[in-house]
């Protein structure tokens, strides 16, 4: 017998997801297809006009236990397993009374969905499915007799195949339902493996498995040269509502912006240029936010990504409409301001829903050589029993304010960072040097060149300081308070250097190292 020309000649239908499974039905009996059914499906078939049966007329087994045993039987995994080229299958088959099953049509509980629901934790175990699993791995290890399909995307395609070919199905394609199966399964056990790690509170599992749906292809990823894809739920969490397609670039700097952005209650903007904030503020409404974070820095955003926190209103649309800008963030956009930010074609508009988002950091993931860094998501920002003013100066309520702020933006910062700030708004900002020194000479430098006063300012680093070096140049620049993770060996040197300049500092006892 050859596989290539073998017909198909029934089905075993039983499907969670109904989606156009009706209209497959009535296809596969019109081209004379037997169709077997389960449970649910089955009812859903008959009321529907097809003229299916129950799996009961093949395994002589009435379903039993609720309907958790009902495809787990010799006589359904013989007929899937079975090599109809081979003479011993056929007698050993014919012998016990088993038929083929050339095709089936499996998509399994909705364990994902419950899961995204907050189902109770025995819901969810009612929700793992056994006999599908079982019955598409059974099928697609036998593809060349037994045609597995789990994507309802796949059933026009398939009756256009059958009827091309004679009621056939070709090999390569067999192959290609078989690959996915084995993809579906395993991201279906996937799904539970986690939830059961997260349930018993495993902190670092011995199986560790990632799996998420391709959102979609990307043009390329960092530079032209090199491939890249977007899996997840990034486009449920970010609606882009107008401009190009999204970039690999595009999308890293949307998740710093939405991470800073998430820091802020009070109405606020950020820009992002290449992941690091250059400049942020905030303000009694987004207009004047943004005003004040751009003259942090007026070169960098050039190019870059601005977040809001509140809709983007007209009177900020006009103030931000004549800079080139990549990407705007927000959690929406007034109809008045739409009209104004979509005359520039290729600008991008995305709204974002910020909780959802805020409910969405778990875990950083970061791919080595060999490997995969799994770690959590810097949610803290302060631990205040660790907070200590160390000098003899204590903040004022301005400076305090000040400090927490440009604490909140130096986490968002590349290491090594440092951050001048004011009490709403970034003055200078000196990201990702090798040197703490370098990064802070580069942010006097640029607050110079836009014309910033930085007397009186304070300054935030997101690790401690090694020497009082760096601590020196802050004060020559022009800074009064300092706050920093302390923890270094030389700290009582950087605490008397404080005191001697008459500057307060705090010891937060917690580190923001952001590579």
């Amino acid at each position: 017998m050859n596989p290539i020309s073998y017909k198909i000649k029934n089905a075993v239908v039983s499907v969670s997801d109904k989606t156009g499974i009706i209209e497959f039905c009535s296809e596969l009996q019109n081209l004379g297809i037997e169709i077997f059914s389960t449970g649910g499906t089955l009812k859903h078939l008959l009321d529907s006009g097809i003229k299916a049966k129950s799996i009961s007329e093949i395994t002589n087994f009435p379903e039993i236990l609720d309907g958790r045993l009902k495809t787990l039987h010799p006589a359904i995994h013989g007929g899937l397993l079975a090599e109809l080229d081979k003479e011993e299958h056929l007698a050993q088959m014919k012998e016990n009374n088993i038929s083929s099953i050339d095709m089936i049509v499996v998509n399994l509980y909705p364990f994902e969905k419950k899961l995204k629901d907050s189902a109770e934790h025995s819901e969810l175990v009612e929700n793992i499915d056994i006999g599908g699993p079982t019955m598409l791995r059974s099928a697609a290890k036998n593809y060349k007799w037994s045609a597995p399909i789990v994507n309802p995307d796949r059933y026009k395609e398939v009756i256009d195949i059958l009827q091309l070919n004679n009621m056939s199905i070709p090999n390569d394609y067999r192959i290609k339902l078989a690959g996915e199966v084995f993809a579906y399964t395993a991201q279906y056990d996937s799904f539970i493996s986690n939830y059961f790690i997260k349930y018993n509170q495993i902190e670092t599992p011995e199986k560790f498995t990632i799996s998420k749906n391709l959102v979609q292809s990307l043009r390329y990823g960092e530079n032209p040269h090199q491939k890249a894809a977007l899996y997840g739920d990034f486009n449920q969490l970010f609606e882009k509502l107008h401009g190009k397609e999204l970039s690999y670039n595009n999308i890293l700097d949307i998740n710093s912006a939405a991470q800073i952005i998430l820091e802020f209650e009070e109405p606020s903007c950020a820009i992002i240029k290449h992941t690091n904030p250059c400049g942020v503020a905030t303000a009694n409404n987004i207009n004047d936010a943004y005003k004040m974070a751009f003259s942090t820095d007026t070169v960098s955003p050039f190019g870059g990504i601005i977040v809001f926190n509140r809709e983007v209103d007209v009177a900020t649309a006009t103030t931000i409409h004549d800079i080139f800008t990549e990407l705007i963030i927000a959690p929406s956009f007034s109809s008045e301001a739409m009209d104004i930010l979509t005359k520039k074609r290729d600008r991008r508009l995305i709204k974002s829903d910020f909780g959802l988002i805020k409910q969405s950091i778990s875990k950083d993931y970061r791919s080595v050589v060999g490997g995969l860094l799994v770690q959590d998501n810097d949610k803290y920002l302060l631990d205040n029993d660790k907070m200590n003013v160390v000098t003899n100066r204590k903040p004022s309520p301005s400076q305090m304010r000040a400090i927490l702020f440009a604490w909140k933006v130096c986490k968002h910062v590349k290491s090594n960072a440092i951050v001048y700030a004011n009490e709403n708004q970034t003055l200078a900002i000196g990201a990702g040097q090798m040197s703490r020194v370098d990064s802070s000479r580069i942010a006097v430098e640029k607050a110079k060149l836009m014309n910033l006063e930085l007397k009186g300012c304070v300054i935030a680093s997101d690790a401690f300081f090694p020497f009082s070096d760096g601590l020196i140049e802050a004060n020559q620049a022009g800074a009064i308070a300092v706050i920093q993770p302390g923890g270094s060996v030389r700290d009582n040197e950087v605490i008397e250097e404080a005191n001697l300049r008459n500057m307060t500092m705090i010891f937060t006892g917690i580190r923001h190292f952001r590579h």
